[in-house]
């Protein structure tokens, strides 16, 4: 497996994303339900984001945008469906925490759903604890926040 850093114009990126929504339009019975959701996850402001690689194909990824000082937050993490179960979305995360630890970020937070049990499960076991809805998903009941604080090694 290769791993890029990129940022949100990648196309590779793009793709998976797309690949992403599909995945959660499934979940979620169609886009229509999904409909609050997707404003806020736009790639504009993804400035971070770590590819996985099989053969030249791109097989997961995992962002970060800014969102408060010293805090960012995660998004977009994806792994196509015949590449789970392989510890490749807890390597992408890795990375990702080291590259915000780098940018001077002490904690990051994400918003998962609560039917997105298999996320939740990853989440959980790298070390993330809920926390309650921030910002944007305050209001929103299917949501689940969490947060993980960065140590420097």
């Amino acid at each position: 497996m290769e791993v890029v850093y990129t940022d949100g114009c990648n196309q590779d990126f793009i793709k998976l994303c797309r690949l992403l929504d599909d995945h959660l339009n499934k979940i979620a019975g169609g886009e229509e339900n999904r409909a609050q959701y997707i404003q806020y996850n736009t790639l504009e402001d993804i400035h971070d984001v770590v590819l996985a690689y099989e053969d030249n194909n791109p097989i997961g990824c995992a962002s970060f945008k800014f969102y408060e000082n010293g805090v960012a937050e995660v998004k977009r993490v994806f792994i196509k469906k015949e590449y789970r179960r392989k510890g490749i979305s807890k390597h992408l995360m890795s990375l990702l925490e080291k590259r915000a630890i780098e940018k001077d970020f002490y904690k990051l937070v994400l918003e998962t759903g609560a039917s997105l049990v298999e996320a939740m499960g990853l989440y959980h076991q790298i070390g993330y604890t809920i926390i309650e809805n921030y910002g944007q998903y305050k209001d929103m009941k299917e949501s689940v926040c969490m947060q993980k604080l960065l140590q420097k090694a």
